[in-house]
């Protein structure tokens, strides 16, 4: 199984997440990675961040970003946790993601949560709100 992942950019750029939880999770085949059987080689083909909060030319810059991957001939393409517990948009990109790229498999999530949803959306709040914590340090607890 070829993986593509496709992470939130505010997540990653702006609040220095390296998708440890995603790719820990891959290599155990935990959170929705565990829909594969065992016996699947999966292989990462790419990790890729999102165009960032739409503007009017952000479904244009996404379909751009996962032309990248799909030339590599992925499989699935899963959007990360943070997509998933942040993004608004996240059924519209998946949608539209589906329309342009039949052959390739659309999966909301990759690691499994360690809190809610909302407990992380208010964690990624008060980190867009102060200026020296990370996503590292929600991640780890500090």
């Amino acid at each position: 199984m070829r993986i593509g992942i496709l992470t939130c950019s505010s997540a990653t750029q702006d609040l220095g997440c390296s998708s440890v939880s995603c790719l820990n999770d891959l290599r155990k085949r935990k959170g929705a990675f565990s829909r594969y059987p065992v016996d699947d080689k999966l292989e990462l083909i790419g990790i890729i961040n999102c165009s960032g909060c739409p503007t009017l030319a952000g479904p244009e810059k996404l379909l751009s970003r996962i032309r990248a991957l799909a030339e590599f001939r992925i499989d699935v393409i899963h959007f990360s946790y943070c997509m998933d517990a942040l993004c608004p948009y996240k059924e519209k990109y998946k949608k539209m993601l589906q329309e342009q790229f039949p052959g390739i498999e659309i999966v909301i999530g990759t690691h499994e949560a360690h809190i809610t949803h909302e407990q992380f959306r208010e964690g990624v709040k008060g980190l867009f709100c102060q200026s020296k914590r990370t996503m590292v340090d929600l991640i780890k607890g500090k």
